[in-house]
């Protein structure tokens, strides 16, 4: 994994240091008691149960290495007002030809959740809304086409 900056907010960090130490901790000694459960069942050849942990052991060290690699890269944001579109930034948008306006806060890749208007900062209406002020235009290209919107506000 290259080092990149991974942006986060301060309930995503701690909720990732609180995945991190559990799995660390808790979830890695039950694994390695459930390994040594199949090992006591006999021919590791065919043996389901030992099968079964080795590939959530597996899962479960991708997941701690990710983990890892977030809170070793990550910059904290803060939501803050600004004229300027950034990350932690709420912008207000408005689609050519649309009468409503559209809210997103701009996050870190690990937080986006578009149904809950969080947009990541790596995403094309991410990328193309960042340094723009109020009042900016800008294109967005999608599957259907170029899309224009307009900056409204900025929170």
């Amino acid at each position: 994994m290259a080092d990149s900056k991974e942006y986060l907010t301060k309930e995503k960090h701690a909720e990732l240091t609180k995945e991190f130490e559990h799995l660390t901790t808790e979830k890695r000694r039950e694994i390695a008691r459930d390994l040594e459960y199949a090992k006591a069942l006999g021919d590791l050849s065919e043996n389901a149960e030992y099968h079964q942990a080795r590939e959530l052991q597996a899962t479960v060290e991708e997941r701690i290495a990710k983990i890892e690699h977030l809170l070793k890269n990550a910059e904290i944001i803060t939501t803050h007002q600004t004229n300027i579109a950034s990350v932690g930034s709420i912008v207000s948008v408005k689609k050519e030809g649309s009468k409503d306006s559209q809210k997103f806060t701009i996050v870190g890749s690990e937080e986006a959740d578009t149904s809950a208007g969080k947009i990541s900062c790596a995403s094309p209406l991410g990328i193309a809304m960042l340094g723009k002020k109020k009042s900016d235009a800008f294109v967005v290209q999608t599957p259907k086409g170029a899309v224009t919107y307009k900056i409204v506000g900025i929170e």
